[in-house]
Parts: C-alpha cells; sequence; structure tokens
C-alpha cells in the first residue's frame, strides 16, 4: 500500500546532531543545534523553573484536559511579556492567544489559519530562514517566496534591498518576520530599520507574522520585543508565535504560544473563536505541564524577577563567547575580517564563508556546524573556544 511513499532524507539539522553523537572523538565540539549550553558544556536547569516546579508537585491535582486555547494564567503571561503588562492591547483584550506545542506548533496554528481565511495571499520569508519556516506554510498549501535580508559581503542586513521588495508586495500577502536574534544568521534590525517596516507593512496592507523564540538573548528581555511592539503601537494587525524552550530551557515540555493582534476585543473573541476550532481538528487541547511551570514563573514576582536575571546571564555568556572567538581568531590570524561574530545577536552566527569549510571543521577537527555556515555560539565555552578558533584558521588558511 506504502510503496509510492518516497523516503524522507532527514532534518539537517537533527542529522548533523546524530553524527556528532556517534563522533568517537572526546574533543568533538557540537556547534549545530540551537541549544543553550552554560559553560560546563550542559544544558542548564533553571532555578526559577526548578522552584516553581516544586511548587506545583506538592500542590498534587487530576491531570484533566486543558481548555482548547490553553490555560488562561498562562496566556496572559506570555502576552505580557511579549507586549508589557500596561500595553493598552493587553489591558484591553485585544489580543486572542492560544498556547501551542512549542514555537514550531505556534506557526503550524497560525499558518493554517492564514490558509482558510486568506487562501489567495503569499507567504514571504527572509533569505535565508529558519528551513521549518518554509516547510509549515508550503505544508499548509501556501506558495512560499523570500525577501531580501542577508548581505554575504558584510554579514549584515540588505536592509534596502528588503525594504524594496516589501514596499511591492501586494496587500494581504503574509510576511514571516525575526523580530530578534535572526535564524540562522543573528543579523538584526536597528529599532530605526524596524520602524521603516512597520511604516511599509501599514502602507500596504500586509499581514506580519513575528516569529519570535530567543527574546532576551539579542538586547534584553523588553529591547528584543521592540519590533512587535512597534506593530501593535502603530495599530497594524499581527500575529506572533513564541516559544519558552531556550529562554526556560524547556526544550521537551514544547511551550510556546500563538498570539494575534486584533482591532478590538469583540474582534480578538472571534479570532480566538476560530483558534480553538484550529487547535480542536489537530491537537485537541495542549499539554499542562510545562505550560504550568512557565505561568507560575512568570506571574509569581520573586521567580520572574530571578527568570530574567537567568536569562539576562545567558545573553551575557552568549556576548563574551562571540568576544572571545573574535578576539582568538584576530591573535592568530590579524588580517582576519570577523568583527561580524560580536555584531550579529543572539544564539547563531552566521558566514557564507564558513560555509565551504563545513566539511573540513567535522573530518578534521570533529567541529559540528550546518553546511549553511550557520554556528551555533552556545555550544562554546572557555575550555573549548580557543580550539575552534584555530581550527577555523587552520581551515582558512
Amino acid at each position: 500500500m506504502f510503496e509510492h511513499f518516497p523516503r524522507y532524507p532527514g532534518d539537517p539539522i537533527f542529522s548533523l546532531v546524530d553524527r556528532c553523537r556517534q563522533d568517537p572523538r572526546p574533543e568533538k565540539v557540537n556547534l549545530s543545534i540551537g541549544l543553550y549550553y552554560d559553560d560546563a558544556g550542559r544544558v542548564p536547569k533553571l532555578e526559577s523553573v526548578r522552584i516553581a516546579e516544586e511548587a506545583l508537585q506538592g500542590e498534587s491535582q487530576a491531570c484533566i484536559y486543558q481548555p482548547m486555547a490553553g490555560a488562561a494564567n498562562y496566556r496572559l503571561a506570555v502576552q505580557e511579556v511579549l507586549f508589557g503588562a500596561s500595553h493598552p492591547k493587553v489591558l484591553n483584550k485585544h489580543i486572542a492567544t492560544a498556547q501551542t506545542i512549542g514555537g514550531s506548533g505556534a506557526l503550524k496554528l497560525g499558518s493554517d489559519l492564514l490558509r482558510q481565511y486568506f487562501p489567495d495571499s503569499q507567504v514571504w520569508v527572509s533569505d535565508p530562514s529558519w528551513d521549518n519556516h518554509a516547510a509549515i506554510f508550503s505544508g499548509s498549501g501556501f506558495t512560499v517566496n523570500r525577501y531580501p535580508y542577508f548581505d554575504a559581503a558584510t554579514s549584515g542586513v540588505k536592509f534596502d534591498e528588503m525594504a524594496a521588495c516589501l514596499a511591492q508586495l501586494p496587500p494581504k500577502s503574509i510576511v514571516l518576520l525575526h523580530p530578534c536574534c535572526h535564524n540562522p544568521t543573528g543579523a538584526d534590525l536597528s529599532p530605526a530599520q524596524w520602524d521603516e517596516v512597520v511604516k511599509i507593512v501599514k502602507a500596504r496592507e500586509l499581514i506580519p507574522f513575528c516569529d519570535i523564540a530567543y527574546q532576551g538573548l539579542g538586547q534584553g528581555m523588553d529591547e528584543d520585543a521592540y519590533a512587535i511592539r512597534a506593530l501593535a503601537d502603530a495599530g497594524v494587525s499581527l500575529l506572533v508565535s513564541n516559544s519558552f524552550s531556550k529562554t526556560f530551557s524547556l526544550y521537551g515540555e514544547r511551550c510556546g504560544a500563538l498570539s494575534i493582534v486584533c482591532k478590538d476585543q469583540e474582534e480578538a473573541e472571534r479570532v480566538l473563536g476560530q483558534m480553538e476550532f484550529t487547535v480542536r481538528r489537530s491537537y485537541s487541547s495542549p499539554p499542562t505541564h510545562g505550560g504550568q511551570i512557565v505561568a507560575r514563573v512568570l506571574s509569581t514576582p520573586e521567580l520572574n524577577a530571578m527568570w530574567r536575571g537567568e536569562v539576562e546571564a545567558m545573553r551575557v555568556r552568549i556576548q563574551q563567547m562571540r568576544q572571545q572567538l573574535r578576539d582568538k581568531i584576530v591573535a592568530l590570524r590579524p588580517d582576519a575580517q570577523c568583527d561580524f561574530i560580536v555584531n550579529q545577536h543572539g544564539m547563531f552566527s552566521y558566514s557564507s564563508l564558513l560555509a565551504t569549510y563545513a566539511q573540513a571543521l567535522r573530518d578534521r577537527f570533529g567541529i559540528y556546524i550546518l553546511d549553511s555556515g550557520r554556528v551555533c555560539i552556545t555550544g562554546l565555552n572557555t575550555g573549548n573556544v580557543e580550539r575552534v578558533a584555530k581550527a577555523l584558521v587552520e581551515v582558512m588558511e
């Protein structure tokens, strides 16, 4: 019956992780998958999460189904993190939020909903973007296009070309935006550039879909939400998918959400109803445990402050590793053009040049980066950064 099913070639990231796991060399370095590691090379258990989890265990209750849209305390907490607790859109209940199965689940929920009500629209994602962006939207039946983004010459953003492309899109085109910590490049827009994007989106009547999985790991918790809040402040209707996997170190709990900013409360109620219907015919309702850990942390002032401090410590460590990698490369090769490492933000650094050396880094040194040239900076630590710098210099000679 299933002879016509083609073989799945595998996901490039998870396949590379498997190869790294099977590599017997003890000095191997995994710079491929987007996991946050501490300086000891371990995925940390946050203290705020530990306290919240222990408190929940002490309140043991029957594990019944969640509402289709998820727990109310979780949904409100999501809105307050993304938009700020005092934002008029939050206070006036203009935002419809559904708890989802990770950030990927939020993207899928949003793409299915948009496909139903905007069937003639096409989707535009950055060039490059996280591979799953195009896969999710095309899986919902959309035609997926690319807008200019990464400048290989500067390792920054081709903003003028990006803006020109967005300015000629048909109304109701769906534009996938990275508010911070662009995946895979780490090259972000400035607030002034985001202001220009907001003007274009509003003038062209585009549908912005913001995907934010790293809030707090770029410039700071509030700074990283600038684009989202600027769009909402401008009266633009938008979709926001977010994930707490990295910032709570709760990868396996799949804690995400989809938020849709509407013009008023009545519209938000209707939109939430359609989100619930879409959830019902997909997975019915989200899981409980991870979401309640997140909700407990975010709704408890002491834990919220502790968590924000822990995320800030992550952000600082990422910056330190960027600086150390850049400095060690320059010490070995003074003419190396690698300032982009410290100019980019978040967990990833990206260079088209590195793509040509990915295989050599794996084969000769056991250093695993993606074939695209994406490097997960959080895989670096004080024990391996010098070795990685030496390997990079050696393969480039």
